[in-house]
Formats: structure tokens, sequence, C-alpha cells
């Protein structure tokens, strides 16, 4: 009996055939998450991405779903406690941002070493002006929460400017790149040595609001906070007052407690501050790598009965 597979985005021709020869015995159909189409649903036994509305089809007793490869790195949004409780398998989408949203780290700090953020605005309003303030990375610490693919890259690359790494991650096992790595509970001793915080972490009920008024009054004074991660791992009045009293110099933030932004938020207008619209990870090769992540996957899933990479663990939500 054929076996079905539904991918809720859009894939090219050829990401379409790199699955169905990665899958024999499987259908592959596209649907939409905007606007799912429940019945083709009701018979995926793997689901790649998710859609609103859809769980009590695919989460009904009788469903025969058993995997899902969420298209992202971020897995809060999924109904966790009921897939638990199915058996189904959660696969994320780490690894896949690692490039892009590296490349938006390193924007952030060139932008504020070399006051390239107050050169745009200079230009806006034809002012040749420098306050003669410029600096440059090298010998800078960069603080990196999170020793994933993320922060691992970060650490690859901060190494080619000559900064010093440090990790912090839950574990504090040595990771390569990093010079030395703190656990999450040693995060308010590790930012007293940053130039830069770069929080990097998913959110979890450990990581709920872990940037706060404690942390950042540890921190180096005249440190830089960048977060790339998700929104609600930072304090934004805490960050907002660190940032008034000039305990942090700058922020660059890509994630945001609320998002879209309000329009009338504080943010908006402090010039020490870039953000970006929780875009540092899209990219032209987004989808290239999922299948890539899914095709190795399915080989592990038709072998053994379980993918091998990124494997979600429900009881750390990532």
């Amino acid at each position: 009996m054929t076996k079905s597979i539904v991918c809720m985005q859009h894939l090219s021709s050829g990401q379409q055939e790199l699955i169905r020869a990665a899958a024999p015995g499987y259908t592959l159909t596209l649907g939409d998450s905007r606007n799912p189409d429940l019945e083709l649903l009701s018979g995926a036994e793997i689901i790649i991405g998710w859609g609103k509305g859809v769980s009590d089809t695919l989460l009904r007793q009788d469903s025969p779903l058993r995997w899902v490869q969420a298209w992202s790195a971020g897995v809060e949004k999924l109904p966790l406690e009921a897939m638990k409780e199915r058996g189904i398998l959660l696969t994320n989408a780490s690894g896949v941002h690692a490039e892009p949203i590296t490349a938006v780290i390193f924007s952030f700090m060139l932008m504020f070493t070399r006051n390239m953020h107050t050169a745009i605005r200079n230009q806006q309003n034809r002012r040749w002006h420098s306050d003669g303030q410029e600096s440059e990375l090298t010998g800078k610490t960069a603080v990196i929460a999170g020793t994933g693919s993320i922060g691992s890259e970060t650490a690859r690359i901060a190494k080619a400017f000559r900064m010093k790494t440090i990790g912090v991650s839950r574990s504090g096992r040595a990771a390569q790149g990093f010079d030395k790595v703190f656990t999450t509970g040693q995060l308010k001793d590790s930012v007293s040595e940053a130039d830069f915080i770069i929080n990097t972490l998913p959110i979890t009920d450990e990581t709920q609001g872990l940037f706060d008024a404690d942390i950042f009054s540890a921190a180096k004074q005249g440190a830089y906070y960048i977060n790339i991660g998700r929104g609600a791992t930072t304090n934004t009045d805490d960050l907002i007052s660190a940032l008034n009293s000039g305990q942090l110099a700058g922020a660059g933030l890509d994630v945001f407690e609320t998002e879209p932004l309000p329009e009338d938020h504080p943010l908006w207008g402090m010039e020490q501050v870039i953000m970006t619209p929780h875009c540092a990870g899209a990219t032209d090769r987004y989808a290239d790598r999922i299948v890539d992540i899914f095709t190795r996957n399915m080989k592990a899933y038709l072998e053994s009965g379980s993918p091998s990479l990124n494997l979600v663990d429900y009881s750390r939500q990532y």
C-alpha cells in the first residue's frame, strides 16, 4: 500500500524529485499551510511543515501520522504535549539558518564597531561627520548563548576576526570554535567579559525571560546585545532600561516579544538600536537545506523507523 508524505510549503520540481527518490513507496503531495486540505492530511504518515487548524485532524487517535519535519528550527508553536503523547517523531530545521543568521550577526557587529548605522543616518541628512569613535572586532570578546549550529558558525567566523569566543550552553560542554564554554547557570559571570552578548537561544521554559536586568547589569559597561534567537528570551523593558542608562551601548535585534513590533514602541526611536523584522534566517537556499535534512532523515527512517538528524527532545522543547 502506498504511503503518503504531505509538504505544507512550496517546493520546486527538483526538490520534489529529490524527496520522491529518497522515499520509494511513498507519494508526495504539496499542501498549503494557509489553506490546508484536511482530507489530504488525514491520510498522511509524514508531514513537512505545519498549518493552522490541522491539529485535530493530524492528532486524532486513528491518524496514521508518525513523523513531522518542522519548517523552522523553533517548534514552540506546535502542540508538543499532544504530539509527545501520540508518540509522533518531530524533527526541526536546525542548521538551515546558520549561514544567513551568522551573516546578520556580523552585520550588526560591524555596523556598531564602524558606526555604519550612524553613517547611514548622516548620509540621509547630507551630513559629513564622524565622532572619531570607530573601533574594530579584532581582540573583542563575543559571548554566544547557544553553541548549536548558529552559535558554532558565529564562533568560527569570529576567529577569522581574531576575536575571543565564549559559549554558554545548557551542558557547558566544550565546543569547537569556543575558547571556553559556561553553563546557562553561569550566564551572569560570562557576560561580564563580553564586548558582544549574542543570544541564539530557542524559547523554552528555561530560557523564557532569561536576559533581564540581572544579566544586563552584570554585563561589561558599553557592551552590545544581539538577539536573533527568540524575542521572549529577553525582558524588553529591562533591555530598554539598560540601553537608556548606557550600561549597554547598543542592541541588534531581529526578534521581539511582540511581533510585528507595534508602531509606537520605544525601540523604533532609539538610535543605538538596529532592527530587522525577524528575517535573519531568510535565504533563497532555505528549502534546499530543509530538503537535504529531510532526505537524509528519510533514509534513516526507512532503515530504522526513526530519523537521525535534528530529532526534537520533547522534554527539552528543542
